[in-house]
């Protein structure tokens, strides 16, 4: 057998080098951090963030879009597979199969409702008082989802004409804006979250007698339900509650698993359920 010359062993290192390259390369894709929310340990998802009307093989067709503001606008839409064909039955998420949000883009506006089908068509109807630039989610759990902790969400913007009264989008701040004398103020830290990081954002929920709220009611099933949308790129992002419906809440503190898809400010809408009545709270957070 020949002897290896001085060639022969840069040949080698070099082939040792992009095998070991290779496999380096091969782990980062592998460990890759998800893009959403979920209750357990975190774990590869697509993201669905409600920037298109496209996502995981199903397509959001607006029927009826709103074209003027009022209290009971109608809206109306289609959800198509792959096929062309109107998909009718999802799986329950929060107790419903579909979740409905609407949005205006300074965030002063913001709709959380239910559709109802009818034939192979959703309908609601949203309140808009203002005119402006909005855009309109729909959040579903597919049945043949492998992961139903992370549902897709499908946008499509649409328009108010008139004058309109901007509002600006309040600075980052531990104290949310709560308008029936409930106070909430993140207790979490560090108080700027990190993008595509699972970390926890914990709320303490104080009732208008400023004592601790010792126990919510179920709300869509759960203590409460929590949706982000990134002020600027008006990205949704769903957050999952921590604590179970029922279970006694510690010093008034809920928490909520979330993955930040992206840096900057988003806009978060709690809504929990005291007092016979469902309040709603939001809150301006920076994410690193």
């Amino acid at each position: 057998m020949r002897k290896l010359r001085f060639v022969d062993w840069i040949f080698a290192l070099v082939a040792v080098l992009v095998v070991a390259g290779g496999g380096v390369m091969v782990f980062a894709r592998t460990a890759a951090p998800v893009q959403h929310q979920n209750m357990g340990p975190v774990a590869p998802a697509a993201h669905s963030d409600g920037l298109s009307d496209v996502e995981s093989g199903y397509r959001f067709e607006p029927v009826t879009t709103p074209l003027a503001r009022g209290t009971a606008v109608p809206v109306a839409f289609r959800i198509r597979d792959g096929a062309g064909q109107a998909v009718t039955r999802f799986l329950d998420n929060q107790t419903k199969q579909m979740h409905f949000f609407a949005v205006r883009e300074d965030m002063n506006v913001h709709e959380h409702v239910h559709p109802v089908l009818e034939g192979d068509t959703w309908h609601t109807t949203l309140t808009l008082p203002d005119g402006g630039a909005y855009r309109m989610f729909a959040e579903f759990v597919p049945l043949d989802t492998k992961d139903a902790r992370h549902p897709v969400v499908l946008g499509v913007p649409f328009s108010i004409p008139g004058d309109t009264t901007f509002v600006p989008v309040p600075a980052p701040a531990a104290d949310a804006t709560v308008s029936d004398g409930y106070r909430v103020t993140r207790v979490d830290s560090p108080s700027q979250p990190t993008a595509l990081r699972a970390q926890q954002l914990k709320f303490s929920i104080r009732g208008p007698d400023g004592v601790p709220v010792s126990a919510l009611e179920p709300h869509l099933g759960a203590n409460g339900h929590m949706t982000g949308f990134h002020t600027m790129l008006l990205s949704a992002t769903h957050l999952h509650p921590v604590e179970l419906a029922g279970i006694p809440l510690t010093n008034g503190e809920l928490s909520f698993q979330a993955v930040f898809a992206d840096r900057g400010e988003y806009r978060l809408f709690l809504e929990f359920a005291h007092g016979g009545k469902v309040h709603k709270a939001a809150i301006t957070i920076d994410v690193l």
